[in-house]
């Protein structure tokens, strides 16, 4: 986080975290009560500042207050870079280590990375399924159908290719998301 909030804290230690009013959606983009958020200072300044709390509950530190999030599918949202190869996050962190994949019968990708949950944008999706194999070196619809069809918790046969390595992938319902990759998808104030 950057120093101004730092300060901010100090000055102002005890003001109460807003709730229900941010999102971030499974394209990257952040939300206010709905609306996209254009203006690049305001992306900046979110970027430069989201962080999670010890519940696993990500939020927006702006100056003393603590925006929570709303979160579509996961804390990260990621793109594939202009070289076509190298992944980052919605706010621009590079991913350089990915432990685990996994596949959702809603169609999303994701990955445990170094910096937390983080879900494939639908625009990237063609993307990873160009990197995804099954028993051969192309998926097959069939495969992709069985992988899905599998129970929650269950590997897959089928791997995501990422540079040099090649991440097994693991089915899981949506429901079981937060539990495995531990985050909160919808923040609330502590009771």
């Amino acid at each position: 986080m950057e120093d101004w909030v730092y300060r901010a804290l100090a000055r102002w230690p005890n003001v109460p975290a807003l709730y229900d009013w941010l999102s971030l959606d499974r394209r990257g983009r952040w939300l206010i009560r709905g609306e996209p958020i254009t203006r690049p200072q305001i992306i900046d300044t979110i970027n430069r500042n989201y962080a999670v709390d010890e519940r696993g509950c990500w939020y927006f530190q702006n100056g003393p207050q603590r925006g929570y999030m709303k979160l579509e599918v996961a804390p990260f949202v990621l793109r594939v870079a202009d070289d076509g190869e190298q992944l980052l996050t919605h706010n621009e962190l590079p991913v350089l280590r990915a432990s685990r994949g996994f596949i959702d019968a809603e169609g999303s990708l994701l990955l445990a990375t170094e910096h937390g949950a983080a879900a494939f944008a639908d625009t990237e999706l063609d993307w990873a399924l160009q990197r995804i194999s099954g028993a051969g070196s192309l998926l097959q619809d069939e495969e992709l159908a069985a992988a899905l069809a599998l129970r929650s918790g269950t590997q897959t046969p089928l791997q995501l290719r990422l540079e040099n390595r090649c991440l097994p992938l693991i089915r899981l319902d949506a429901e079981d998301v937060e539990a495995e990759l531990g985050f909160v998808r919808v923040p609330s104030a502590p009771a």
